[in-house]
């Protein structure tokens, strides 16, 4: 048992109808599920914001979601309110086999940092503990799915290739925001940190 899928973020207020919809964010569960059903290891994603987070546009007077801020950890971009605890937007997309899942990683919880990555939250040195969990586990080689390619999936991904894992993210199985040509940015970061990028039969 050398390999894990990671499913990012799938969840409603990523979904078309949500607060921060990804385009086509819902097109991709039924192949996900597919992938879920022959993976030896199963981890999904979560984002999971007290209400308030210091991420939230609504946090700062006079601000608008998708306005960049200077953060103590660096620029942020200010988001819609999204994923906010307990919420019906936090839940996964209602057709996800989430019951799938060996692990669930919940991010964002700290309000004072975003985390957009599965390993590190936004100041790239506070740990969610998944390392530790594929390490004792015996996993080296990952597979990433989900949303939003060109965010949590992208730092997911940079992350793990730094950390040492082999990592492959499948893009026709996630879907990004593109955010003033975030995207284009993202796939030539995640190349220089050796990260395969290949369709979902590739």
């Amino acid at each position: 048992m050398t390999q894990a899928l990671i499913v990012i973020d799938v969840q409603k207020d990523f979904c078309p109808g949500g607060a921060l919809a990804v385009p086509e964010g819902d097109r991709i569960v039924s192949e996900i599920n597919a992938l879920m059903g022959a993976a030896e290891v199963v981890i999904l994603t979560q984002d999971w914001h007290p209400a308030g987070h210091s991420s939230f546009a609504s946090s700062h007077e006079g601000k608008a979601p998708y306005d960049m801020i200077e953060m103590p950890y660096g620029p942020q971009v200010l988001w819609p309110d999204h994923c906010i605890q307990g919420s019906i937007g936090a839940q996964f997309h209602p057709e996800l086999q989430a019951d799938r899942a060996d692990l669930i990683i919940r991010k964002g919880f700290n309000p004072a940092i975003d985390s957009y990555s599965a390993f590190f939250e936004n100041d790239h040195d506070t740990p969610t503990g998944l390392e530790g969990y594929l390490r004792t586990r015996g996993i080296d080689t990952l597979v990433m799915v989900g949303l939003a390619l060109d965010f949590c999936v992208n730092f997911s991904a940079v992350d793990a290739a730094k950390l040492g894992f082999k990592v492959t993210v499948r893009e026709t199985l996630c879907r990004a925001i593109d955010l003033n040509g975030s995207l284009d940015a993202a796939r030539d970061g995640m190349v220089a940190e050796g990260v395969t990028l290949e369709a979902a039969n590739g």
